[in-house]
């Protein structure tokens, strides 16, 4: 990758995970479509798993306050298990029909919880073991399961700092379990050393970035950047999906 194009690529990357810890559900969202623009399908989804890596262990060590250790439990155990199903499936599935569902599907539910302020999920754990399942799934199916998990714990009445750090501590577990199934399917082949060393800086750079903006912003206007970050998702993930 030469470097105008390597430089193009970081500073999406950063832009990307800025807006991931703002939201509090990760960068994948964004950091998916930007790596498939540089890397073809399976090359795309090992660079965001090693990113990821290191993007959730940067927000854990900012945000680790409030931890919610049953959400972590049960939630996190599930998208763990999950997410190797998926992975495994990323060798034989066709996305595209997969990225349109998803992408109706976050579309639907962030305008839910917007048209309806006072819903909330009841954190039992039932709910929070399909919303692991389903989060899972698609983290490990089409790199992406953040919005899912967003949705979920926006439902929950969780605080910013609280959110943003179950949410990077589950999806630790999830990135570890999925990055470790493309290394043994082989696609790490074409990623080179440095860009992944730049990527981990690019991550510690943006989760403190986005630390000091969500420090600006009540935990009200937190849960709205939220829901409108994945409607926003939600019709990209659709507009890729037909255009690709």
């Amino acid at each position: 990758m030469d470097v105008a194009k390597l430089s193009l690529f970081l500073l999406l990357a950063l832009i990307a995970e800025i807006l991931g810890t703002v939201g509090g559900f990760g960068s994948s969202l964004f950091f998916v479509p930007i790596a498939g623009f540089f890397f073809e399908f399976h090359v795309a989804l090992a660079v965001t798993g090693l990113f990821h890596i290191t993007s959730n262990i940067s927000k854990v060590v900012l945000f680790h306050r409030g931890i919610s250790k049953r959400i972590v439990l049960y939630l996190g155990t599930a998208s763990v298990l999950a997410v190797l199903v998926g992975a495994f499936l990323s060798t034989q599935v066709e996305a595209k029909s997969l990225e349109l569902f998803l992408g109706f599907f976050l579309i639907a539910l962030s305008l839910w919880f917007l048209l309806k302020p006072s819903f909330m999920l009841n954190a039992n754990k039932s709910s929070l073991i399909w919303s692991g399942m389903s989060s899972g799934f698609a983290a490990g199916l089409l790199g992406t399961g953040g919005a899912i998990r967003g949705l979920a714990l926006s439902s929950f009445a969780l605080g910013k700092d609280a959110f943003v750090s179950t949410s990077a501590l589950i999806d630790l577990g999830v990135d570890l379990s999925r990055t470790g199934v493309y290394f043994f399917e082989g696609y790490f082949k074409s990623v080179e050393l440095s860009i992944i060393l730049w990527l981990a800086a690019v991550s510690a750079v943006g989760s403190y970035i986005g630390k000091l903006i969500l420090n600006r912003i009540s935990e009200d206007q937190f849960r709205k950047v939220v829901l409108w970050l994945i409607l926003f998702v939600g019709i990209s993930t659709i507009a890729a999906g037909i255009f690709k």
